[in-house]
């Protein structure tokens, strides 16, 4: 069996108490390394710009240049996994595309849940070619997606949502499946059709008619996925979705 290949990676915060727990988390998962420890996002920042860095976990709050400050400028980024006491900043971390959010007090058991998406990604993104293999939609209740050397098709109500991975999409089942395109979400947006497929937060598009319950900052599908609703979309989907089947308390003279 061949060797998987090993990603290094950069930890970023400006606590060494919180940085050496850190390190001790991720050196037991064997498919990092740890090459790189900064103590804020200068540091860090003079770091990715003479060393190949494939993974940073980076505090937010930190003195003269944040985490999401450190991201924003840098042109081409690694893959970032935000860590940070103040779950707030999450809805701006995602924003910019991290791969996912860790509220501290970290264990073991969710930095691990991060880096393996971490490395799923970048496993896919080595495996990838040049140009991205096109979803093929047919005017029928079904897709085809190429996964690894296969064609599998889905159909549109099995479809419950699909998760962005940067340029690969995630696709979940009504049937606790998943299958991972290397389609980027915004083209499977633009080919998917708007009938079943509603964007519902930068990271997520929706099948609507497998929610559930919305509520202001969240919505339930499949009644067991709970997925974060934009605000700034959260009023096109009331319009879609929503607003023509609500049931009211005031009655027609008719009735």
């Amino acid at each position: 069996m061949p060797q998987m290949k090993k990603y290094k990676c950069l930890i970023i915060d400006d606590s060494m108490m919180e940085r050496d727990i850190m390190e001790m988390l991720v050196s037991k998962i064997g498919r990092l390394e740890i090459t790189a420890i900064a103590e804020n996002g200068l540091e860090a920042q003079q770091i990715l710009t003479s060393q190949e860095i494939d993974i940073v976990f980076s505090d937010i709050d930190m003195p003269e240049l944040s985490g999401i400050g450190l991201l924003k400028s840098l042109k081409n980024a690694p893959v970032f996994i935000f860590v940070s006491a103040h779950p707030e900043y999450a809805i701006e971390g995602y924003n910019h595309d991290v791969i996912d959010f860790i509220v501290k007090p970290v264990s073991l058991e969710r930095v691990l849940r991060s880096a393996n998406k971490a490395i799923e990604y970048l496993d896919l993104k080595n495996q990838s070619e040049t140009k991205q293999p096109q979803a093929t939609i047919e005017n029928d209740n079904y897709f085809f997606i190429r996964e690894s050397n296969d064609l599998v098709k889905l159909h549109f109500e099995e479809v419950a949502y699909i998760e962005s991975m940067g340029d690969f999409s995630k696709i979940f089942t009504i049937h606790d499946k998943r299958h991972i395109t290397l389609v980027s979400l915004k083209n499977l947006e633009m080919q998917l059709p708007a009938s079943y497929f509603t964007r519902i937060h930068k990271q997520y598009i929706v099948n609507h008619h497998h929610i559930s319950a919305i509520s202001a900052d969240e919505l339930l599908v499949s009644e067991k996925y709970a997925l974060p609703l934009s605000q700034s979309l959260r009023q096109g989907l009331l319009d879609k979705v929503v607003n023509k089947k609500i049931v009211t308390r005031h009655l027609s003279k008719e009735q």
